[in-house]
């Protein structure tokens, strides 16, 4: 870490994040938290990481927040002339087969990675992941960003086959809020986005609902309520 830097707000804007997508009984769920920072600096605390391609593909980014948007900005108006050309909806496998071509063509230049998710109606709800370097990774569920390293052991234990769709949306919501609580680089609110055969929904999970973990301190809403919070007793000797 350069401590020279660390208040610069000047430096690149960078998502250390966590970016989950989960497929289910039906569908897919696509969840992401809101912090974005510039160095140590949280420059949007509430920022929208999930990011639509389609009617019903959309895209989470980590990573450069300048080049997550670019990617998905080129592979959106890559998808629209798909659609106009061929009379019918781009499908999830290519929407992220265009993620994996600008991905890798300039895997040089680019910091981010990415997953995308969606329903189309030859395969259903399918989540292809897109990490550093453009490789292309079909998974049934995939975790990325910073707070992906405190994720995968939880995974491992809770994700299961065939499961519902509000199983797969609370099992999101408690593992971005598990990142929230171990990584320094999540934080703010948790947004997730359902795809299936009945459209899109999307949900909006305030800071102050989620789950508290271990040693993880209780919410205040202002400094009055940490100052007239009654102290620890005194130590009788």
């Amino acid at each position: 870490m350069d401590l020279n830097n660390m208040g610069d707000l000047n430096a690149p804007h960078s998502m250390g994040t966590t970016i989950i997508g989960v497929t289910y009984n039906g569908g897919v769920v696509l969840g992401a938290d809101s912090r974005t920072s510039t160095g140590m600096y949280v420059a949007n605390r509430a920022s929208d990481k999930i990011t639509q391609l389609t009617d019903s593909v959309y895209v989470c980014r980590s990573g450069s927040a300048a080049d997550s948007q670019i990617v998905s900005d080129y592979v959106r108006y890559f998808l629209h002339q798909h659609t106009i050309q061929l009379e019918q909806p781009a499908t999830v496998k290519v929407a992220a087969n265009l993620v994996r071509l600008i991905a890798y063509g300039n895997k040089n230049m680019l910091q981010t990675g990415l997953i995308v998710g969606g329903w189309d109606k030859y395969e259903g709800g399918k989540i292809y992941g897109v990490p550093l370097g453009g490789t292309l990774i079909e998974q049934p569920f995939a975790i990325g960003g910073s707070g992906s390293s405190y994720l995968y052991g939880f995974f491992d234990q809770a994700w299961k086959e065939g499961m519902t769709k509000e199983e797969a949306e609370q099992l999101v919501v408690k593992a971005v809020s598990l990142a929230i609580a171990r990584d320094g680089a999540s934080g703010g609110v948790v947004r997730t986005v359902t795809i299936n055969s009945e459209g899109v929904s999307r949900k909006f999970y305030p800071g102050d609902t989620l789950p508290l973990w271990h040693e993880e301190l209780e919410a205040h809403t202002s400094l009055l309520d940490i100052l007239n919070a009654p102290g620890p007793e005194p130590m009788n000797i």
